[in-house]
């Protein structure tokens, strides 16, 4: 199967106007050797749909080509349940009537990381995006997932933010994995349902949710020890995502792309980031530096997200420069992050150039309601709320 690059691909330089619009309105419902998938647009041949199938390249996916495709990206979750369904039936990909069942037909969603730490929902959260994607898939729709600092201070064992009920939730997922006869696809997806269920029979028992013991505690430790560690089941399911993700002429990834990054190579970032997670680095289990590790990082970068109030015009000037020189070097119009929550909101910086979408949302971070961003046609917009009488609409038009 032929490999697509879409660095190869003709595309309007970055610095192209952007055409930006506050409006209120009423709610209603790279290389040669890179590995391809095609993700069918149908089931049935009898009815060919009218969009391209879409083209992933490199393992884990590093360039998606859409063509078509409403885009829709989701900030950090932090293993919020309730918020990451909030925000996925807002973006309407996912059914309100509490099945899980995706809606969003053929559109893409990607998620920015960070479903790790300061919640109890984390492994349900992954349990949800891998049963929407397989549906997704099913009508030519996708789910990417972008892994964050989070993801990767998990896999390096280092449980600082960890909420009482992640350490919980990963014991009782040790003990249903051991007792599972099923295959590993259908074991992880089923604990969406299995987590809920153990949840309301702990809510019964008035002991159990009592001063959570030491006991406790080290049973859960352990059992996040050995899910997350390089090579554990879960930092297998996190090595299949990329820290960087180029979706047609958008960059998205949690901290924030830097042209050193670009020119180390987007997919040997990410295919380093994965080998690291599955254990396969037998003489040096430490994490690629420059993907994890330092200010700089992918994955813990500001530069772009932090909002300095004695920032003078020389910085920010200097900001910009570099952030559209990176978008230059990758061949894209602009870049989306997280990371940062944004207590006004998603938001867009730098003519535009940077999409910031961590809100905050987690009841573990500022408890703030959901938002989305929605790329139709090259034309972003914010997605605020679906409950108000009016959804203020930030958006951006690339010509």
């Amino acid at each position: 199967m032929a490999s697509l690059c879409l660095n190869s691909l003709s595309l309007p330089p970055s610095s192209q106007p952007r055409k930006l619009i506050q409006t209120s309105l009423s709610s209603s419902s790279s290389s040669s050797s890179s590995s391809s998938l095609f993700i069918d647009n149908n089931n049935n041949h009898n009815t060919p749909s009218p969009l391209k199938p879409i083209v992933v390249n490199g393992d884990p996916p590093s360039f998606v080509s859409a063509p078509g495709r409403r885009i829709l990206a989701v900030g950090d979750l932090h293993g919020d349940l309730k918020k990451a369904r909030s925000a996925l039936e807002m973006a309407g990909v996912l059914s309100s009537d509490g099945q899980d069942i995706w809606t969003g037909g053929e559109s893409v969603l990607v998620q920015l990381g960070d479903i790790l730490d300061r919640g109890g929902d984390e492994i349900a959260i992954l349990s949800l995006l891998q049963s929407l994607d397989k549906q997704a898939k099913a009508e030519g729709g996708a789910i990417f997932q972008v892994n964050g600092n989070h993801e990767t201070m998990n896999v390096e064992g280092d449980f600082r933010y960890v909420d009482y009920g992640g350490f919980d939730e990963c014991d009782g997922f040790v003990e249903y994995i051991n007792e599972s006869d099923d295959a590993w696809d259908k074991t992880f997806t089923g604990w969406l349902d299995v987590s809920k269920k153990l949840k309301e029979d702990r809510t019964m028992s008035r002991s159990y949710w009592g001063p959570w013991d030491l006991v406790k505690r080290q049973k859960g430790v352990i059992a996040r020890s050995i899910l997350f560690r390089p090579g554990g089941p879960l930092a297998r399911e996190l090595s299949k995502h990329p820290v960087v993700l180029v979706v047609n002429d958008w960059v998205f990834c949690h901290g924030g792309l830097l042209p050193h990054h670009v020119e180390y190579g987007i997919e040997r970032m990410n295919k380093e980031v994965s080998e690291w997670m599955r254990g396969l680095n037998e003489n040096d289990n430490s994490p690629p530096f420059i993907a994890t590790r330092g200010y700089d990082s992918v994955v813990w970068n500001r530069l772009y997200s932090r909002d300095s109030p004695d920032l003078v015009d020389y910085q920010a000037n200097q900001i910009s420069s570099i952030l559209e020189e990176t978008l230059r070097a990758v061949g894209a119009k602009a870049m989306v992050v997280g990371h940062t929550p944004q207590t006004i909101g998603v938001n867009c910086k730098y003519n535009c150039s940077i999409w910031r979408i961590d809100v905050g949302m987690s009841s573990g971070v500022l408890n703030s309601r959901p938002e989305v961003l929605e790329i139709i046609n090259n034309t972003a917009r914010v997605i605020r709320s679906k409950r108000d009488n009016y959804i203020e609409l930030q958006s951006a038009a690339y010509t």
